[in-house]
């Protein structure tokens, strides 16, 4: 009787923990992962500007206004650019400043989706470990255990 309180206690540590952190985790680092494709389309944007302008050149474009609703717009000095540096602010930069800012920006929140990973092994692991100790609560035989996909994907 104790060790299926025992097993019951696991599985809802497994269960209710583990499987949440790594869920969140995994999320979190998925999030940066746009975020950072986002920063690398505007770079290729900013670039693509700064081979095509003159000092006075106007550009024209597209902007998407929410939703896929766009409308024309025609940029009078595009040699400047506006990017939301966080927490709603905005900071109007020269487009070497941006790509600049970009790179360092890219830098950190790849750094962070790199110690979100290491996090991400860390609960595999655990998850590994709880699993062990069901085994061996439960007297199956190691190899009849397979961890589920879901839970170390």
């Amino acid at each position: 009787m104790e060790s299926d309180t025992k097993v019951l206690e696991y599985e809802t540590f497994l269960n209710e923990r583990l499987r949440e952190d790594l869920r969140k985790i995994l999320e979190d680092r998925d999030e940066l992962y746009e975020e950072v494709s986002e920063y690398f389309q505007l770079k290729s944007t900013i670039q693509k500007i700064q081979e095509d302008i003159t000092p006075t050149s106007e550009l024209k474009t597209k902007v998407d206004l929410g939703c896929n609703f766009y409308v024309q717009a025609n940029v009078p000095n595009p040699s400047r650019i506006n990017i939301a540096i966080g927490y709603g602010f905005f900071l109007e930069m020269s487009l070497p400043e941006a790509l600049k800012f970009i790179d360092m920006k890219t830098q950190q929140l790849q750094d962070r989706t790199a110690q979100l990973t290491k996090d991400a092994c860390k609960v595999k692991g655990h998850i590994r470990l709880v699993l062990e100790g069901l085994r061996e609560l439960q007297n199956i035989p190691s190899e009849s255990v397979k961890p589920h996909r879901d839970v170390l994907s």
